[in-house]
């Protein structure tokens, strides 16, 4: 019998708070009487809510954390044994979620050789190691590169190459594509189940994208630190409403395949791809005579081609150019001639792969960045003339940023959203006014009033970073990512506020993602940004209709609009155009009627 890689009993551990004098506050228990094992070569894959226990879970495999209670053994070494640290790190190797807090060289090859060098390995072994590792995450090419031109999924490879050329048994991913865009999220999985098939590396995977874990051998998911659900990708994924109960969903062809089998088509449980749901649908028993008619005729509308007319615009954006370090070698043009309009009340997604220029655009929307030529004009007026009021501007148009711990910085969630409107010019009442008005909106409880924003879940510090920007009463609302890294109730309750904020006050937003599925349900038009150009600006059933385009951009359409198309490929009456979960259900039911 094989003997396990990991091996944990009984583990416990608690996140102890203290006040400024150092006295006990409250006690966290993370992790709650966890016992596991994984066995030499598999893919496992951790799943949980916000706040779970996954995080801390995985950092008693790498010995960053220690147990308060039980035992955590690596490779038959016991992490408490302080004389195994070093062997136990090497044995298990760790990316975390954001690889720009993981990457120190200059170079790629350099920061790959960082590792090996301080296990003290040899010169020559290094080298050897370095290019065996980037090689392995298909990054050799890229190895006199500096870091900081590369995508964020290549960043990510880099990550993985660096902890390969210690030489680990093990790899342990935390949410290692929650900052990536399609194809990065595409390559940083398709590298680790490299690593896992080929080199067999065991693979430790925790995500919140379901769609990642498909191909994992057994699955773990976590509930107020416990381990409450194990088995394989399909026994887990076909206990859909179970796992909504601990805030979790299923990949989007299982959630498909599931609400039709609710409707009464007869499927088998758990399908997890989109092979395996066209094969059931195939199935005798369900196929129909083809319908007259070709399938998704007269479903989408196209954006309106009008005249841009000033008064019917909160802001235009007028044949934008932006260059970054000009007159250099590293001369880079990250707007070219880029132009489209924000109209009032609107949602609008903008979506790009990384380095496509969207985080350089919004930083234009309320002057951030000033344009190498062209210019903003906000109601009318040009932003960027002399005698401009930018500081009005900034309240009026409210940016969000990606990482929302970048933007906070006061003791208190309270003084930090009042923070904005006094700045504004608001007298001390009508700040605090309109401070506990916009925490309010944004669903925070009143025990988070007196709370440091840093002690906050990565929810409730997005929604206290919104909450800033909307006491200075904005009229465009720029949130750029702000579901990174949320588990997908977290992530549905934040869309579900955005939306009110425009339905309910007629706030304009701008949606930055790199998830389809949430600018497709979200987006009333969609800007896709490509190499600083705007490729697209139209409704979400005509972008996501260019799928073979989207994808050779480094994004995707939806899973479910694969799926019918697949299906009327194989002559089954679907409507094709539909982009939604309940959409593509309902195309896919009335072809069955």
């Amino acid at each position: 019998m094989k003997k396990p890689f990991l091996k944990i009993r009984d583990l416990k551990y608690e996140y102890i708070r203290r006040d400024e004098e150092n006295n006990v506050e409250g006690i966290t228990t993370a992790v709650d009487g966890v016992s596991l094992d994984v066995e030499p070569g598999e893919f496992i894959a951790i799943l949980g809510h916000n706040g779970s226990g996954k995080s801390t879970l995985a950092k008693h495999i790498n010995a960053i954390l220690f147990p308060a209670e039980g035992e955590v053994q690596v490779d038959g070494m016991n992490t408490k044994d302080s004389g195994k640290l070093l062997a136990i790190r090497q044995a298990a190797g760790m990316v975390f979620q954001n690889p720009d807090n993981q990457i120190i060289g200059q170079v790629v090859d350099e920061d790959v050789a960082f590792g090996p060098e301080n296990m003290g390995i040899p010169t020559k072994e290094i080298a050897e190691r370095v290019e065996e590792s980037l090689k392995a995450v298909d990054m050799w090419d890229y190895r006199n590169a500096s870091p900081n031109k590369l995508s964020g999924g290549q960043k990510q490879r880099v990550s993985i190459a660096s902890v390969i050329a210690m030489h680990p048994k093990c790899i342990v991913l935390d949410e290692p594509t929650a900052m990536l865009d399609p194809r990065g999220r595409y390559e940083v999985i398709r590298a680790a189940r490299a690593l896992n098939e080929v080199e067999n590396i065991t693979i430790i995977l925790i995500t919140h994208y379901m769609e990642e874990v498909i191909h994992a051998d057994r699955v773990f998911v976590m509930d107020k630190g416990k381990v409450c659900m194990s088995g394989t990708p399909r026994e887990i994924f076909s206990r859909v409403e179970e796992l909504e109960a601990l805030r979790l969903t299923v990949p989007q062809v299982s959630a498909l395949a599931w609400k039709l089998k609710k409707a009464g088509l007869k499927l088998p449980d758990g399908i997890l791809s989109r092979e395996e749901l066209l094969k059931a649908l195939k199935d005798k028993e369900l196929t129909k005579k083809k319908k007259s008619g070709a399938a998704g005729e007269g479903r989408t509308q196209r954006a309106e081609s009008e005249a841009v007319d000033p008064k019917n615009c909160r802001l235009i954006a007028d044949h934008l150019v932006y260059v970054y370090n000009k007159g250099t070698p590293q001369e880079k043009r990250a707007l070219d001639d880029l132009s489209f309009v924000l109209r009032p009340g609107e949602m609008v997604g903008l979506i790009g792969h990384t380095g496509s220029g969207k985080s350089t655009l919004v930083q234009h929307l309320n002057a951030l960045l000033k344009p190498e030529s062209g210019t903003i004009y906000f109601e009318g007026s040009d932003v960027f003339e002399k005698d401009y009021d930018r500081k009005a501007l900034r309240g009026k148009v409210g940016l969000v940023f990606q990482y929302p711990e970048h933007q906070l910085f006061e003791e208190t969630v309270f003084s930090e959203v009042t923070y904005g409107p006094k700045n504004m010019g608001m007298d001390r009442k009508a700040a605090e006014l309109s401070a506990y008005a916009a925490i309010k909106r944004v669903g925070l409880p009143d025990e988070c009033f007196d709370q440091s924003p840093f002690d906050l879940s990565g929810g409730q510090k997005r929604r206290v970073a919104i909450a800033s920007v909307l006491a200075m009463k904005p009229e465009i609302l720029v949130l750029d990512e702000p579901t990174a890294g949320l588990d997908p109730a977290g992530r549905s309750e934040l869309l579900s506020m955005i939306r009110e904020l425009k339905e309910k006050e007629g706030i304009t937003i701008l949606l930055v993602s790199h998830s389809m599925d949430d600018v497709a349900e979200m987006a009333d038009r969609i800007l896709v940004m490509d190499r600083g150009r705007l490729v697209y600006d139209d409704v979400p059933q005509e972008v996501f209709s260019h799928a073979k385009e989207l994808e050779e951009m480094g994004l995707a359409a939806p899973e479910v609009c694969y799926v019918l198309r697949d299906l009327a490929a194989a002559g089954i009456p679907v409507d094709t155009t539909p982009i939604t979960l309940d959409e593509a259900a309902r195309s896919i039911r009335e072809a069955y009627q």
